[in-house]
Protein backbone atom coordinates (compact mmCIF):
# COMPACT_ATOMS: atom_id res chain seq x y z
CA UNK A 1 0.00 0.00 0.00
CA UNK A 2 2.95 2.46 0.93
CA UNK A 3 4.53 1.68 -2.26
CA UNK A 4 1.82 2.55 -4.14
CA UNK A 5 0.73 5.46 -2.78
CA UNK A 6 4.46 6.18 -2.77
CA UNK A 7 4.89 5.87 -6.92
CA UNK A 8 1.59 7.43 -7.49
CA UNK A 9 2.44 10.62 -5.41
CA UNK A 10 5.89 11.00 -7.40
CA UNK A 11 4.30 10.35 -10.69
CA UNK A 12 1.93 13.49 -9.50
CA UNK A 13 4.43 15.22 -8.51
CA UNK A 14 6.25 14.93 -11.51
CA UNK A 15 3.41 15.65 -13.74
CA UNK A 16 2.83 19.15 -11.67
CA UNK A 17 7.02 19.30 -12.31
CA UNK A 18 6.57 19.36 -16.54
CA UNK A 19 3.40 21.67 -16.48
CA UNK A 20 5.07 24.58 -14.01
CA UNK A 21 8.18 24.01 -15.99
CA UNK A 22 6.56 24.32 -19.37
CA UNK A 23 4.62 27.76 -17.49
CA UNK A 24 7.99 29.05 -16.32
CA UNK A 25 9.47 28.51 -20.03
CA UNK A 26 6.47 30.69 -21.00
CA UNK A 27 6.81 33.31 -18.56
CA UNK A 28 10.17 33.45 -19.25
CA UNK A 29 9.89 34.19 -23.05
CA UNK A 30 7.13 36.65 -22.55
CA UNK A 31 9.32 38.35 -20.17
CA UNK A 32 12.27 38.64 -22.77
CA UNK A 33 10.18 40.12 -24.90
CA UNK A 34 8.74 42.59 -22.56
CA UNK A 35 12.55 43.27 -21.67
CA UNK A 36 13.74 43.38 -25.40
CA UNK A 37 14.21 47.27 -25.78
CA UNK A 38 15.67 47.67 -22.76
CA UNK A 39 17.85 44.71 -23.37
CA UNK A 40 18.63 46.11 -27.18
CA UNK A 41 19.05 49.94 -25.73
CA UNK A 42 21.33 49.05 -22.98
CA UNK A 43 23.68 47.43 -25.33
CA UNK A 44 23.64 49.42 -28.46
CA UNK A 45 23.60 52.65 -25.65
CA UNK A 46 24.96 51.96 -22.31
CA UNK A 47 27.74 48.64 -23.06
CA UNK A 48 28.85 49.79 -26.29
CA UNK A 49 29.95 53.25 -25.79
CA UNK A 50 31.13 52.23 -22.86
CA UNK A 51 33.53 49.29 -23.83
CA UNK A 52 34.13 51.77 -27.02
CA UNK A 53 35.41 54.25 -24.60
CA UNK A 54 37.47 51.18 -22.37
CA UNK A 55 39.13 50.82 -25.63
CA UNK A 56 40.01 54.67 -26.93
CA UNK A 57 41.73 55.30 -23.47
CA UNK A 58 44.69 53.14 -25.01
CA UNK A 59 44.69 54.74 -28.24
CA UNK A 60 45.55 58.28 -29.77
CA UNK A 61 41.89 59.16 -31.08
CA UNK A 62 41.23 62.71 -32.16
CA UNK A 63 37.80 63.31 -34.06
CA UNK A 64 39.41 65.44 -36.61
CA UNK A 65 41.45 62.76 -37.58
CA UNK A 66 39.42 59.52 -37.00
CA UNK A 67 41.27 58.14 -40.11
CA UNK A 68 44.43 58.03 -38.21
CA UNK A 69 43.48 56.70 -34.80
CA UNK A 70 46.84 54.74 -33.27
CA UNK A 71 47.39 52.06 -30.22
CA UNK A 72 48.62 54.03 -27.76
CA UNK A 73 49.04 51.85 -24.57
CA UNK A 74 49.40 53.59 -21.47
CA UNK A 75 50.57 57.22 -23.05
CA UNK A 76 47.76 58.80 -22.31
CA UNK A 77 47.83 57.18 -18.18
CA UNK A 78 50.98 58.80 -18.21
CA UNK A 79 50.15 61.97 -19.73
CA UNK A 80 46.91 62.13 -16.74
CA UNK A 81 49.86 61.77 -14.16
CA UNK A 82 51.80 65.08 -15.19
CA UNK A 83 48.76 66.98 -16.54
CA UNK A 84 48.54 70.53 -14.55
CA UNK A 85 45.31 70.70 -15.19
CA UNK A 86 43.90 67.36 -14.09
CA UNK A 87 45.33 67.71 -11.10
CA UNK A 88 43.96 71.37 -10.31
CA UNK A 89 40.52 69.71 -11.35
CA UNK A 90 40.99 66.81 -8.57
CA UNK A 91 42.50 69.97 -6.12
CA UNK A 92 39.47 71.96 -7.47
CA UNK A 93 37.06 69.12 -6.94
CA UNK A 94 38.28 67.58 -3.22
CA UNK A 95 38.20 71.24 -2.10
CA UNK A 96 34.55 71.66 -3.22
CA UNK A 97 33.35 67.94 -1.69
CA UNK A 98 35.02 69.20 1.87
CA UNK A 99 32.52 71.93 2.50
CA UNK A 100 29.46 70.71 -0.07
CA UNK A 101 29.08 67.22 1.53
CA UNK A 102 28.99 67.76 4.76
CA UNK A 103 26.59 70.20 4.20
CA UNK A 104 24.77 68.21 1.68
CA UNK A 105 24.47 65.06 4.74
CA UNK A 106 23.07 67.09 7.68
CA UNK A 107 20.70 69.46 5.83
CA UNK A 108 17.72 66.78 4.88
CA UNK A 109 18.79 65.59 8.42
CA UNK A 110 18.07 69.18 10.07
CA UNK A 111 14.95 69.83 7.55
CA UNK A 112 13.18 66.51 8.46
CA UNK A 113 14.04 66.87 12.21
CA UNK A 114 12.13 70.19 11.70
CA UNK A 115 9.43 68.42 9.96
CA UNK A 116 8.67 65.99 12.02
CA UNK A 117 7.81 67.79 15.00
CA UNK A 118 3.64 67.30 15.47
CA UNK A 119 4.19 71.44 17.22
CA UNK A 120 5.15 72.92 14.07
CA UNK A 121 2.66 74.90 12.42
CA UNK A 122 1.33 73.74 8.61
CA UNK A 123 3.55 70.64 7.96
CA UNK A 124 2.21 69.69 5.03
CA UNK A 125 2.89 73.15 3.46
CA UNK A 126 6.42 73.73 4.67
CA UNK A 127 7.12 70.18 3.67
CA UNK A 128 5.53 71.04 -0.09
CA UNK A 129 7.97 74.51 -0.37
CA UNK A 130 10.77 72.94 0.92
CA UNK A 131 10.25 69.57 -1.51
CA UNK A 132 8.94 72.34 -4.60
CA UNK A 133 12.62 73.34 -5.68
CA UNK A 134 13.57 70.25 -6.25
CA UNK A 135 11.31 70.17 -9.06
CA UNK A 136 12.97 72.72 -11.01
CA UNK A 137 15.73 71.61 -13.54
CA UNK A 138 18.98 72.50 -12.46
CA UNK A 139 19.72 74.82 -15.59
CA UNK A 140 17.02 77.06 -15.01
CA UNK A 141 17.74 77.11 -11.04
CA UNK A 142 21.12 78.15 -11.78
CA UNK A 143 20.19 80.98 -14.09
CA UNK A 144 17.94 81.64 -10.90
CA UNK A 145 21.13 82.08 -8.72
CA UNK A 146 22.83 84.18 -11.07
CA UNK A 147 20.30 86.84 -11.11
CA UNK A 148 20.05 86.31 -7.46
CA UNK A 149 23.62 86.67 -7.00
CA UNK A 150 24.53 89.14 -9.28
CA UNK A 151 27.09 91.99 -8.43
CA UNK A 152 25.51 94.77 -8.77
CA UNK A 153 21.26 94.38 -9.18
CA UNK A 154 21.25 90.38 -6.84
CA UNK A 155 19.01 89.63 -4.03
CA UNK A 156 21.68 89.14 -1.70
CA UNK A 157 23.88 91.89 -2.06
CA UNK A 158 21.29 94.53 -2.04
CA UNK A 159 20.37 92.68 1.23
CA UNK A 160 23.53 93.24 2.77
CA UNK A 161 23.45 96.56 1.89
CA UNK A 162 20.82 97.50 4.20
CA UNK A 163 23.36 96.32 6.91
CA UNK A 164 26.34 98.47 5.41
CA UNK A 165 28.01 95.10 3.82
CA UNK A 166 29.46 95.72 0.69
CA UNK A 167 28.31 92.06 -1.49
CA UNK A 168 30.96 90.20 -2.61
CA UNK A 169 31.24 89.07 -6.47
CA UNK A 170 30.30 85.42 -5.75
CA UNK A 171 30.96 83.66 -9.00
CA UNK A 172 34.10 85.09 -9.81
CA UNK A 173 35.56 85.60 -6.39
CA UNK A 174 38.19 82.81 -6.05
CA UNK A 175 36.91 82.77 -1.96
CA UNK A 176 33.37 83.06 -2.34
CA UNK A 177 32.53 80.92 -5.44
CA UNK A 178 32.18 77.53 -3.11
CA UNK A 179 29.82 78.76 -0.56
CA UNK A 180 27.59 80.29 -3.91
CA UNK A 181 27.77 76.73 -4.95
CA UNK A 182 27.02 74.99 -2.26
CA UNK A 183 23.87 77.53 -1.59
CA UNK A 184 22.92 76.27 -5.38
CA UNK A 185 23.21 72.68 -4.27
CA UNK A 186 21.25 73.50 -1.30
CA UNK A 187 18.36 74.48 -3.35
CA UNK A 188 17.67 70.80 -4.49
CA UNK A 189 17.86 68.28 -1.54
CA UNK A 190 13.78 68.10 -1.41
CA UNK A 191 14.05 64.21 -2.56
CA UNK A 192 16.43 63.24 -0.05
CA UNK A 193 14.44 65.34 2.85
CA UNK A 194 11.45 63.56 1.93
CA UNK A 195 12.70 60.36 2.30
CA UNK A 196 14.78 61.22 5.63
CA UNK A 197 11.35 62.35 7.08
CA UNK A 198 10.07 59.17 6.05
CA UNK A 199 12.54 57.22 7.42
CA UNK A 200 12.02 59.58 10.77
CA UNK A 201 8.00 58.71 10.83
CA UNK A 202 8.78 54.96 10.95
CA UNK A 203 11.17 54.83 13.90
CA UNK A 204 8.83 53.13 16.74
CA UNK A 205 6.96 55.23 19.33
CA UNK A 206 8.15 52.48 21.92
CA UNK A 207 11.35 53.85 22.00
CA UNK A 208 10.89 57.59 22.26
CA UNK A 209 8.24 56.71 25.21
CA UNK A 210 10.68 54.33 26.83
CA UNK A 211 13.70 57.26 26.55
CA UNK A 212 11.29 59.48 28.28
CA UNK A 213 10.39 57.64 31.14
CA UNK A 214 14.14 57.23 31.66
CA UNK A 215 14.39 60.67 31.92
CA UNK A 216 15.85 61.37 28.02
CA UNK A 217 15.01 64.91 26.73
CA UNK A 218 14.70 65.78 23.39
CA UNK A 219 18.67 65.95 22.16
CA UNK A 220 19.24 62.66 23.98
CA UNK A 221 16.27 60.85 22.19
CA UNK A 222 17.31 62.53 18.72
CA UNK A 223 20.54 61.57 19.41
CA UNK A 224 20.42 57.65 20.92
CA UNK A 225 17.60 56.55 18.96
CA UNK A 226 16.72 58.91 15.83
CA UNK A 227 19.84 58.92 14.25
CA UNK A 228 20.61 55.37 14.56
CA UNK A 229 17.59 54.09 13.29
CA UNK A 230 17.84 56.35 10.05
CA UNK A 231 21.60 55.27 9.46
CA UNK A 232 20.54 53.24 6.51
CA UNK A 233 19.03 56.56 5.15
CA UNK A 234 22.16 58.52 5.92
CA UNK A 235 24.06 55.80 4.14
CA UNK A 236 22.57 55.96 1.16
CA UNK A 237 22.41 59.94 0.88
CA UNK A 238 26.58 60.04 1.51
CA UNK A 239 27.12 57.10 -1.12
CA UNK A 240 25.15 59.58 -3.70
CA UNK A 241 26.21 62.66 -2.53
CA UNK A 242 30.16 61.46 -3.05
CA UNK A 243 29.38 59.78 -6.24
CA UNK A 244 27.92 63.14 -7.18
CA UNK A 245 30.48 65.40 -6.41
CA UNK A 246 33.16 64.12 -7.78
CA UNK A 247 31.30 64.09 -10.96
CA UNK A 248 30.37 67.80 -10.37
CA UNK A 249 30.38 69.08 -13.94
CA UNK A 250 26.61 70.91 -14.48
CA UNK A 251 26.24 74.04 -12.14
CA UNK A 252 29.82 75.20 -13.28
CA UNK A 253 29.43 74.31 -16.96
CA UNK A 254 26.55 76.64 -16.90
CA UNK A 255 28.08 79.59 -14.96
CA UNK A 256 31.57 79.32 -16.94
CA UNK A 257 30.29 78.07 -20.80
CA UNK A 258 32.17 76.04 -22.53
CA UNK A 259 35.10 77.68 -22.68
CA UNK A 260 35.85 77.97 -18.32
CA UNK A 261 39.03 79.40 -17.31
CA UNK A 262 41.25 76.84 -16.09
CA UNK A 263 42.84 78.81 -13.96
CA UNK A 264 39.70 79.40 -11.84
CA UNK A 265 38.31 77.86 -8.78
CA UNK A 266 35.45 76.63 -11.10
CA UNK A 267 37.83 74.42 -12.74
CA UNK A 268 36.33 71.04 -11.67
CA UNK A 269 37.62 67.28 -13.06
CA UNK A 270 34.67 67.23 -15.22
CA UNK A 271 34.87 70.37 -16.73
CA UNK A 272 38.29 69.03 -18.14
CA UNK A 273 37.45 65.77 -18.83
CA UNK A 274 34.63 68.21 -21.10
CA UNK A 275 37.13 70.00 -22.18
CA UNK A 276 39.81 67.41 -23.66
CA UNK A 277 37.18 65.59 -25.01
CA UNK A 278 34.62 67.54 -26.46
CA UNK A 279 36.42 71.20 -27.06
CA UNK A 280 39.60 69.86 -28.16
CA UNK A 281 37.98 66.38 -29.64
CA UNK A 282 41.06 64.82 -27.98
CA UNK A 283 38.56 61.19 -27.53
CA UNK A 284 41.32 59.01 -26.67
CA UNK A 285 42.76 61.20 -23.43
CA UNK A 286 39.08 61.61 -22.81
CA UNK A 287 38.48 58.25 -22.46
CA UNK A 288 41.48 57.89 -20.19
CA UNK A 289 40.01 60.91 -17.61
CA UNK A 290 36.95 59.30 -17.68
CA UNK A 291 38.14 56.00 -16.84
CA UNK A 292 40.00 57.09 -14.27
CA UNK A 293 37.09 58.92 -12.90
CA UNK A 294 35.07 55.63 -12.59
CA UNK A 295 38.27 54.00 -10.88
CA UNK A 296 38.12 56.79 -8.13
CA UNK A 297 34.58 56.30 -7.56
CA UNK A 298 34.52 52.46 -7.64
CA UNK A 299 36.78 53.14 -4.66
CA UNK A 300 35.05 55.66 -2.60
CA UNK A 301 31.72 53.32 -2.68
CA UNK A 302 33.98 50.36 -1.95
CA UNK A 303 35.06 52.35 1.28
CA UNK A 304 31.61 53.12 2.29
CA UNK A 305 30.16 49.96 1.45
CA UNK A 306 32.94 48.22 3.63
CA UNK A 307 32.63 50.37 6.56
CA UNK A 308 28.89 51.29 6.82
CA UNK A 309 29.00 47.80 8.88
CA UNK A 310 30.68 49.52 11.77
CA UNK A 311 28.15 52.53 11.69
CA UNK A 312 25.10 51.72 9.87
CA UNK A 313 22.14 50.27 12.26
CA UNK A 314 19.27 47.78 9.87
CA UNK A 315 16.16 47.04 12.33
CA UNK A 316 15.93 44.10 10.74
CA UNK A 317 19.34 42.89 11.06
CA UNK A 318 20.73 43.03 7.88
CA UNK A 319 24.22 44.42 6.43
Amino acid sequence: MSTVFSEFSFKKLKVKRTKLSALAKREALWGLVFLAPWIIGFLLWSLGPTLASLAFSFTDFNLLHRETIQWAGLDNFRLFASDPYAKLGIKVSLRFAAIALPVGIFQPIIMAAILNDERLWARRLFTTLFYMPSIVPMVSAVYIWMGMMNTQAGWFNRALAVFGITGPDWFNSQVWIYPALVMIGMWGVGDMMLMTLATMQGVPTELYEAAQVDGAGPLAKFRHITLPMITPVIFYNLVLQSIGIVQYFLVPFVLKGPNGDPGNATWFYGMHLYKEAFAYSNMGYGATLAWILFAFVLVITIILFTTQKYWVYYAAGEE
